[in-house]
C-alpha cells in the first residue's frame, strides 16, 4: 500500500485554550478535549492502519488511547513537541512584548530547541517512516506537526507559520497519485472544532452547516477527498480518490 501518514494532534488542554506554549509540561486534557479525540476516534474507526507512534507526552498518549489505537502504539521521542525552554509557560503575544520581532520558526527559544535541531528531529522521523508503507498514524502536537508538514514536502521550517493545526485535528501527508514520487499534503486540519466553527453555513436553503457537510462527506463517501484537474479550455473536473482503507 502506498504510504499515508495520519497526524493527529492531541485534545485540548488548559494551555492549548489560553494559548501558553506546551512543550515538556505534560498536562492532561481538558473535559472537552476527551471528548473531541473520542470523536476522531468514530471518523476512524474503519481505518487500518499497520503502524501507530505517539509523542511520549500524556496529552498524546490520552488522545491515542481515546482514539482507540493504544494497544498498537509505540512511543517515538522525535513526535514531541518543541521544546520551548525559557519560553514554556508563555504566549507569544506576551513573548512579543520585549521581542516584538521573535518568530520561533526562525529564531527558536532561548534554553530551548532551535530550528535547526527541530528541522533535523522532523528529517529524521520521515527518513524513518518513509521506510514503511500503508496507514501510519502519529499522534503529535501542533508546532511540532507544522514543522512535520513543512519537511514533507520539502519547504524549510521557516514555512512553519503557513500552517495551523487545532486540536484533535487530522492531517494526511503522502505522495500525488499521478507523480508517486512527489510527496504531498493530502488533507488538513481536519475536524478541528476550534477552525470548523468559524465556518459559515451553507447558502442555497442547505440548513447544515459546513461543519456538518464536510463531516457527512468523510463519513458517507468513504473518506474520500476531491482532486482537481484542469483542462485544456480552462474549466476543470473533479474526481475522488479514496484515502482510508474500510
Amino acid at each position: 500500500m502506498p504510504l499515508h501518514l495520519y497526524l493527529v494532534r492531541h485534545g485540548e488542554t488548559a494551555w492549548s485554550l489560553t494559548h501558553q506554549h506546551t512543550g515538556r509540561t505534560d498536562i492532561p486534557l481538558t473535559e472537552h478535549g476527551e471528548g473531541e479525540a473520542q470523536q476522531l476516534g468514530k471518523r476512524l474507526s474503519g481505518t487500518k492502519f499497520g503502524h501507530v507512534f505517539s509523542s511520549p507526552s500524556r496529552r498524546a498518549r490520552r488522545t491515542c488511547a481515546l482514539v482507540g489505537l493504544d494497544q498498537d502504539a509505540e512511543i517515538e521521542m522525535d513526535l514531541a513537541e518543541w521544546n520551548y525552554g525559557d519560553y514554556e509557560g508563555r504566549c507569544s503575544a506576551d513573548i512579543r512584548r520585549g521581542r516584538p520581532d521573535w518568530n520561533i520558526f526562525r529564531d527558536g527559544c532561548p534554553g530551548g530547541e532551535t530550528p535547526g535541531q527541530v528541522s533535523g528531529r522532523a528529517d529524521r522521523l520521515i527518513a524513518h517512516l518513509r521506510k514503511l508503507d500503508g496507514n501510519i498514524a502519529l499522534f503529535s502536537h501542533g508546532q511540532f506537526g507544522c514543522v512535520l508538514a513543512s519537511r514533507w514536502i520539502g519547504l524549510p521550517v521557516i514555512e512553519g507559520p503557513h500552517f495551523v493545526l487545532g486540536t484533535a485535528s487530522l492531517s494526511i501527508l503522502g505522495y500525488n497519485p499521478d507523480h508517486p514520487a512527489v510527496p504531498v499534503i493530502s488533507l488538513w486540519n481536519a475536524f478541528s472544532s476550534a477552525v470548523l466553527e468559524l465556518l459559515p453555513s451553507s447558502p442555497l436553503g442547505d440548513t447544515r452547516t459546513m461543519k456538518e457537510r464536510a463531516i457527512q462527506r468523510w463519513e458517507t463517501d468513504g473518506g474520500e477527498i476531491a482532486h482537481e484537474r484542469w483542462q485544456p479550455n480552462g474549466f476543470h473536473e473533479t474526481k475522488s480518490s479514496p484515502l482510508i482503507s474500510r
